[in-house]
């Protein structure tokens, strides 16, 4: 049998099996059934006494007898029960459904071996739902040594397609059929590190006898999977700089001198004039960029981002900002356009409420060339917007659109443009090696100078009186305050504090203040109107939902409080922390939380209060999510998906890797040498599976 067979034709699968794993769980050849691998491993050599037994126990095998069965309750509380002893002890085994089959199988007095999960209910212990099997004299799993757990659906279950079930198909196929399961590394690969074959190491993934060839199977298959993750990121990155021409802009002209040397706000920090100077090389190499821009909340990547496009002007090109919101598109074009009033260049913002008049001349004068810079959102992409000479674009919060609306941009010319992403949500650094590893990365690690650290505190519920004195003595300091709630209108299943109950509540404990609200569902126009009143000063407090969490600017603006902070995840926590700090006064984040947390919640909560630093956050926020979960990632894609390796947990692995690609590609570029035959078979068995969007971005 080959791994690309359907797994219709394993033993004990069959037409309606195969049918519900792929489903459920996108199983459709022998290798995806083999790709699902256990997500726990139990010792299963030994048997526990009941009277051994504790709350906090793991998957246990107990051996004994049922006494006797009993149905319990009525209605959803209806189970089964049956009375088990090991002789010594008593305890309960607990069925919520297929009572006729159980009762029917398992006889009193005969000797089984049950294995799940103990869980103590008053003085005695119970197992749910456990799996039992006949004792025949000896311990059946005693030459196992581990017992595999797998992940299935409550679909499978209802299918009779359990863990234990999904366990006996995968050692079925293991042991009893002819497999041929080729190998995909080249044996000096195998040989230098020390590697299991392929075979050997899926036998002993799903089979392990010891610890040791369990420990062997895991590197083995990680490594596999990175490594050719990062050959195919760095491949590509090779074909790029080998394919990709850019547009040549070695000149630095007369409206970029002239804004640095006289328009220039500030100073640039060390760390903005080192990014300035990367671009500024990729610009004129005669290849196309493709930087990401990472930079925590306030660092200045906009001046960063103004200066790249004041290069493209001063070569002849025009340049674009694409922003993932009205609101930061605004923003954006009212502090660029005031920065550049004397410079004599012609900006212009186009976003889904500009008016039909309006874009027609913003068309036409993209057309002719007279428009120099134009921001905005997703309009942009519009197919009737067309470019004269586009020569630079630039993405801001880039994970806030899908691949495919950031491809659209590079296609407004014949030759793409200069790339540059940025995101202000720092990329811990494994990330950054596979989701962006085919981006040249520039990071703004400094904040400008006179910036003091947002001071961050945790309050729970009952503190909600010293939190009403709090926001009165910064009033009276005459500074701004927001207010951010998760939800817009109360919920049910989630007891948070709402936006309309907390402007309420504001507006009766605060009579005399100018208060305000914002959220998603407003008109633009209304978001325009009230944000702009905060700007202004004419309001005291803004109530919001996290559509002020990126970029919104407002530096008189010093306190942030978050309501039901534990239903953020770190990232969007430390992303609307970053909307105060923008002046020179002392500013402060105030996390409010319930009693009622989980430990992840609690420890989330811990570490805003422990640290300003985004990078350092990022990457406690995968440590504590893991990849899938981070914002961004999912769209951004992976080359290929992810069966075993953890970003989180394999960072050494991942660097080892990524090494030995680039060695690899440094010697064989185009991996044409005979020993590296089967790297290029595999990449491309690999990319035929998977839609590669890193090659766009």
């Amino acid at each position: 049998m080959k791994l690309t067979d359907n797994v219709q034709y394993v033993p004990k699968i069959g037409v309606k099996r195969a049918g519900i794993l792929f489903a459920e769980l996108k199983i459709k050849t022998v290798e995806d059934l083999l790709m699902h691998f256990p997500y726990r491993y139990i010792d299963v050599r030994t048997f526990y006494p009941i009277s051994s037994l504790s709350d906090n126990m793991p998957y246990v095998q107990i051996k004994g007898q049922i006494v006797s069965f009993e149905t319990k309750g009525k209605g959803r509380g209806k189970r089964l029960v049956a009375e088990f002893t090991d002789g010594k002890g008593f305890m309960e085994l607990v069925w919520f459904s297929n009572e006729k089959y159980v009762t029917q199988t398992y006889k009193p007095d005969e000797e089984y071996i049950v294995f799940g999960k103990p869980k103590r209910y008053g003085a005695i212990f119970s197992m749910a739902h456990p799996e039992i099997e006949v004792f025949k004299g000896n311990n059946p799993r005693a030459d196992i040594g581990f017992k595999t757990m797998y992940n299935t659906t409550e679909t499978m279950k209802n299918h009779y397609l359990n863990s234990s079930v999904v366990r006996e198909l995968i050692a079925n196929l293991l042991t009893t059929v002819q497999l041929n399961i080729p190998e995909t590394l080249p044996q000096y690969l195998i040989d230098k590190y020390k590697l299991l074959s392929r075979a050997e190491a899926i036998y002993n993934i799903h089979l392990p006898h010891n610890q040791t060839l369990l420990d062997a199977a895991i590197r083995r298959l990680k490594f596999e999977e990175l490594f050719y993750i990062q050959m195919s990121i760095l491949r590509q990155s090779v074909e790029r700089q080998e394919k990709s021409e850019g547009f040549v802009m070695k000149h630095i002209g007369k409206h970029f001198n002239d804004f640095y040397k006289h328009h220039l706000p500030f100073s640039l920090t060390n760390a903005q004039k080192r990014v300035v100077k990367e671009i500024y090389t990729d610009l004129k190499s005669g290849k196309q960029m493709n930087r990401l821009l990472q930079g925590d909340v306030g660092s200045g990547k906009t001046i960063v981002a103004l200066l790249s496009c004041l290069m493209a002007v001063d070569n002849g090109f025009q340049a674009c900002i694409m922003a993932p919101t009205e609101i930061l598109a605004t923003q954006h074009y009212n502090g660029i356009s005031k920065l550049t009033q004397n410079l004599g260049i012609n900006i212009n913002l186009l976003i889904g409420s500009t008016k039909k008049k309006e874009r027609i001349q913003i068309h036409d004068q993209l057309e002719n060339g007279q428009l120099n810079i134009l921001i905005g959102t997703h309009a942009l992409i519009e197919d009737n917007v067309q470019f004269h000479n586009l020569g630079i674009v630039i993405i801001d919060e880039q994970h806030r659109f899908g691949v495919a609306q950031r491809a659209k941009l590079w296609t407004k010319n014949i030759q793409p443009p200069h790339i540059l992403v940025m995101t202000a949500t720092p990329i811990p650094r494994t990330l950054a090696m596979t989701l962006y590893g085919n981006l040249d990365i520039s990071v703004i690690d400094e904040l400008p100078p006179g910036r003091k650290p947002i001071q961050t505190y945790h309050y729970y519920d009952n503190k909600r009186k010293e939190l009403y004195k709090f926001i009165r003595r910064q009033i009276e300091q005459q500074s701004q305050i927001y207010v951010v709630y998760p939800l817009i209108q109360d919920s049910e299943k989630l007891d948070l504090k709402s936006l309309e109950d907390g402007y309420n509540t504001m507006c009766e404990v605060f009579p005399d203040l100018t208060i305000d609200f914002l959220h998603g569902k407003m008109t633009p126009a209304e978001k325009d109107d009230r944000m702009a009143r905060f700007k202004n000063g004419q309001t005291d407090i803004l109530m919001s939902t996290t559509v002020i969490e990126v970029g919104v600017d407002v530096p008189n603006a010093s306190v942030m409080i978050i309501e039901s902070a534990e239903r953020f995840g770190l990232s969007q926590l430390h992303q609307l922390r970053g909307r105060v700090g923008r002046g020179a006064d002392q500013s402060y984040c105030i996390l409010m939380s319930s009693f009622k947390l989980s430990d992840n919640s609690l420890r989330r909560l811990q570490i805003m209060t422990e640290t300003n630093n985004g990078f350092d956050i990022a990457e406690a926020d995968l440590t504590l999510r893991g990849p899938g979960e981070l914002e961004g990632t999912a769209q951004s894609g992976l080359p290929f998906d992810l069966h075993i390796a953890n970003l989180a947990q394999d960072g050494i692995i991942l660097q080892t890797a990524r090494d030995i690609s680039k060695q690899i590609l440094e010697r064989d570029p185009h991996l044409e040498n005979s020993h590296n035959t089967i790297i290029a078979q595999r990449l491309t068995e690999l990319n035929r599976k998977e839609v590669n969007w890193s090659k766009i971005s």
